[in-house]
């Protein structure tokens, strides 16, 4: 459209923002620049439209001209500003979205949380869970962490769990005395596919099977929970029972660890952007806690 002539956003900003503040150095602090620019940027405009559009003085008036386009200009940046694309800050946020178990996440990630999101401001955060035997895939996430065999899963351990009973008070005072791993054969233990005990009873020296009555749990935290409440023993890991066990609220009768079957793992689906940061600081984070909850069992078994 050859008859129209349309001014730079430049100028137009600059003739607002002296309008709106009177001068053109106030304009130019706005701007961040010089204030023989913004005159400029003014005077390329009232070329452009053929007309004077400030009377110069001490401070700025706008000629009747002036105050007419002014309505028209603060209609066109309003439109331009209200489009997000133009948001530089919001055009360098990087979300990141993160697949975790849930137990994982409530006692592990989401406390840990902050000291991520104090040295990345600019990567907004999206957490949801993965349910165990419901969704394995996870495939729209950026970053996944998973529980269970490396060799099947792949990914990258996390941190280097172990296992152990746990249990709350109140059953221990139930039951009779636990001296020695095998009195744990009068003590009803919690089940769960996602920690299975063999791995304990081997570590413990018990030729002994999986339990095979009571509440099967599909979920770690649920176990624990049960364990809380007094219904059994859990075998647990510290890592995720560590507030648990330095409040008192449960207790490890033994002081013999083992292996999982499974380890928490850390895929990172994305080779790029915040994905690989965010799954080197989890890493980091993992293995302190569990330095942390094991150096709270020691503390625990010396008092």
């Amino acid at each position: 459209m050859p008859e129209l002539r349309f001014p730079s956003i430049d100028g137009l900003r600059a003739f607002e923002a002296a309008a709106r503040l009177g001068t053109f150095e106030k304009a130019a602090e706005e701007l961040a620049v010089t204030a023989s620019a913004v005159g400029k940027r003014i005077a390329t405009v009232e070329d452009l439209l053929g007309t004077p559009l400030f009377q110069r003085g001490p401070r700025l008036t706008l000629t009747p001209a002036g105050k007419e386009y002014l309505s028209h200009v603060r209609a066109a940046l309003g439109l331009l500003a209200a489009a997000p694309q133009h948001r530089v800050a919001r055009r360098r946020v990087q979300r990141l979205r993160v697949s975790a178990p849930p137990t994982f996440a409530r006692q592990i990630l989401v406390p840990e949380l902050p000291d991520f999101t104090a040295t990345h401001p600019l990567v907004e955060l999206e957490v949801v869970l993965s349910i165990p035997f419901l969704d394995a895939e996870g495939a729209e996430a950026d970053v996944l962490v998973r529980h269970g065999d490396a060799a099947a899963v792949g990914g990258t351990e996390l941190m280097r769990d172990v296992v152990l009973p746990v249990a709350a008070p109140s059953l221990l005072a139930r039951l009779p005395p636990l001296a020695s791993p095998a009195d744990l054969a009068h003590a009803p233990l919690l089940r769960t596919p996602l920690e299975p005990w063999a791995p304990w009873f081997a570590a413990a020296g018990l030729p002994w099977a999986e339990p095979d009555e009571g509440p099967r749990l599909l979920d770690l935290g649920l176990t624990l929970e049960a364990a809380l409440g007094g219904q059994g023993v859990a075998l647990a890991r510290p890592s995720l029972a560590r507030a648990w066990l330095e409040s008192g609220a449960l207790v490890a009768p033994f002081a013999i660890t083992a292996l999982p079957a499974h380890q928490y793992l850390v895929l990172a689906h994305a080779g790029s952007g915040a994905a690989p940061q965010f799954a080197q600081w989890l890493r980091r984070r993992c293995e302190a806690i569990a330095r942390q909850a094991t150096a709270l069992l020691a503390v625990r078994r010396a008092a």
